[in-house]
């Protein structure tokens, strides 16, 4: 396994270079720049670096009016980099496309442009590199001609790159399950993706490549997308969070992997540590029940000692769940109250949601205030939506010594905020990146897998989500989540037993405690909102129907209590507990739920 560099462009620019300069002329006129990015990535770590010459074919050249310094300007890009590199690393020459369609989507014929790539080869070549990188590619014809080009110059190794989107699709629209057999048919010594994209729909991508090939792959995401800040592009994926893909790219038959635009050298040291430990691993891909953890640690508290939430769903006994949302302000007498009757009513533990923006009490606190008043345990509902990883990390340790056991991890969804409808919120790390942060935790590791000392002790779950409307999409996050250290699962909220089975069939074989997600409706209005306004929720009509003739007031209060206990009496030799959420207003509909499913 090697470890390539990151992005050149953007360290360029970062370095004060302007964007409408021809970047890979910079090897003649601004030599030690480029080598001063050179050696910023091996001394991260990096096994090969690329040249800067990306864009030095004949087309992009002659857009700068440099055409004709074509051979001085690859050569001296690759001489550059071998004198970084002094037999530390290899030296990749680094090809990008033509800049113009060729046929059968533009005039330029297939053998022509194997001719423009041919001369960009032959100057790599005469300048020392040690291997080709064909990156970037959105053409499958155009990537072929420059493989053949190389192969018709030399036997050096060959890397041949596809871009894609998020869906995983090429930007002309070509699947990986057709571009992969058919860059296989070229036969490059490895074929993969790069740029356009960030680590998880990459791996997404490669996860489909590697089941239709088995040649070599290679993957070299973004730091994410970038954002528009002051008219510059910013990148915002951590390191940590870029890196913490790495193992999973590995797993998947990628031997070559490394950053593209965005990326940094602080990027690449933190690949590199990633590998190296996913290197130290004998095991091709670790099992779905299985914990990965990055250094040797110390063992985890058994779950049945962590908390007595723990211990119910370790002993099989059915647990209960009811949700209490923080208040508005920061007077807790009644919300309190509330916990203590339910503790009273032998609910095992009450879930704290981070609730909407506002002047609302933060779940933490809470949850801290109803352990420490109300003598029930509380789950606290942590999402990564607007914190950072480091930011994270030290929120759960504070977590753990207020007391705090039990989480349920989430990514959080995206909020408008006030009058800007296309805002969004800062995700360092998904639910999966999280869960692997908690998991770490437990084992006495921080995130960069040093020992903080005693393991933390958090029972960890997760939120999987029955209604989801790509349910094989669900089941793999919820199998990377798994993968990650999750202990046990929190459905949202369910409406019919079909919507339920459909997901349990796929996820049984977890073996993991799953907790039924119950909601009485408070009226038809209720239920026709959640059915048509909230995404990931399925009511079938003939619930509906069943709240539409009750219409309002109590009847239909009581007619959606009746839903929900009747789905989780159904359920109760399925699942391993109910979490029953309701409004504020009707409390008393949480507790006539589990009335009557006990």
């Amino acid at each position: 396994m090697l470890v390539c560099d990151g992005a050149m462009g953007t360290m360029l620019y970062a370095k004060g270079v302007f964007i409408n300069r021809c970047f890979d002329a910079l090897n003649l006129t601004d030599p030690d720049r480029v080598a001063e990015v050179h050696q910023d990535y091996l001394r991260a770590g990096a096994d090969v670096i690329e040249t800067n010459t990306f864009g030095a074919n004949r087309i992009k050249l002659r857009g700068f009016g440099l055409a004709d310094t074509l051979a001085e300007i690859n050569t001296a890009g690759a001489r550059i980099a071998a004198r970084a590199a002094a037999g530390r690393a290899y030296v990749a020459g680094a090809i990008g496309p033509l800049g113009i369609r060729i046929e059968p989507w533009g005039r330029t014929g297939k053998d022509e442009a194997e001719a423009y790539f041919r001369e960009q080869a032959q100057a790599l070549l005469d300048g020392g590199v040690d291997l080709f990188i064909l990156e970037t590619f959105r053409d499958l014809g155009e990537v072929g001609a420059a493989i053949r080009a190389v192969r018709s110059i030399c036997s050096l190794p060959i890397v041949a790159q596809m871009t894609t989107e998020e869906d995983g699709n090429s930007l002309d629209g070509t699947s990986p399950e057709q571009f992969a057999p058919a860059l296989e048919r070229e036969a490059p010594d490895v074929i993969g993706v790069n740029c356009s994209v960030g680590p998880a729909p990459m791996l997404d991508t490669i996860e489909r490549i590697a089941s239709v090939t088995r040649t070599r792959l290679a993957a070299q995401p973004n730091a994410g997308r970038p954002r528009d800040i002051d008219g510059r592009a910013i990148y915002l994926s951590s390191p940590e969070y870029v890196a913490s893909y790495a193992r999973r790219f590995v797993q998947n038959g990628v031997r070559l992997v490394g950053g593209c635009c965005g990326t940094t050298p602080e990027h690449i040291r933190q690949i590199k540590a990633e590998v190296s430990r996913a290197a130290a691993s004998t095991s091709p891909r670790v099992a779905a029940v299985q914990v990965a953890v990055s250094e040797p640690g110390l063992s985890p508290l058994p779950r049945q000692e962590r908390s007595q939430f723990a211990r119910a769903l370790v002993d099989g006994r059915f647990a209960t769940v009811v949700e209490l949302l923080p208040p508005k302000g920061h007077l807790t007498a009644d919300i309190i109250e509330r916990a203590r009757m339910l503790k009273g009513r032998g609910v095992d533990a009450v879930q704290i949601p981070e609730g909407p923006r506002g002047a609302r009490m933060s779940a933490l606190s809470l949850a801290v205030l109803i352990q420490q008043h109300a003598g029930i345990e509380a789950i606290l509902e942590y999402s990564s939506r607007d914190r950072n990883l480091l930011g994270m990390e030290s929120e759960l340790l504070g977590a753990h010594a207020m007391g705090v056991r039990n989480v349920v991890l989430l990514t959080g969804d995206v909020r408008p905020i006030g009058d800007y409808p296309d805002s969004t919120g800062l995700f360092d790390v998904d639910s999966i990146g999280l869960t692997n942060v908690v998991t770490r935790l437990n084992h006495g590791l921080d995130i960069g897998g040093q020992r903080i000392g005693l393991p933390t002790a958090f029972h960890v779950g997760v939120l999987v989500n029955p209604g989801a409307e790509d349910l094989d999409a669900e089941v793999r996050r919820f199998e990377f989540k798994v993968e990650a250290g999750a202990e046990y699962a929190i459905t949202r909220p369910v409406f019919d037993l079909q919507t339920f089975e459909r997901l349990h069939k796929r996820i049984g074989s977890a073996r993991l405690p799953i907790i039924v997600g119950l909601w009485p409706f408070e009226s038809a209005r209720n239920a026709e909102y959640m059915a048509n306004e909230v995404p990931g929720v399925k009511v079938p009509d003939v619930v509906l129907e069943r709240m539409r003739r009750a219409k309002e007031g109590e009847a239909a209060a009581a007619e959606g209590v009746a839903i929900a206990r009747e789905l989780g009496a159904a359920l109760r030799g399925v699942v391993q507990g109910v979490h029953v959420s309701a409004p504020p207003e009707r409390f008393d509909s949480a507790l006539e739920v589990l009335a009557g499913i006990r």
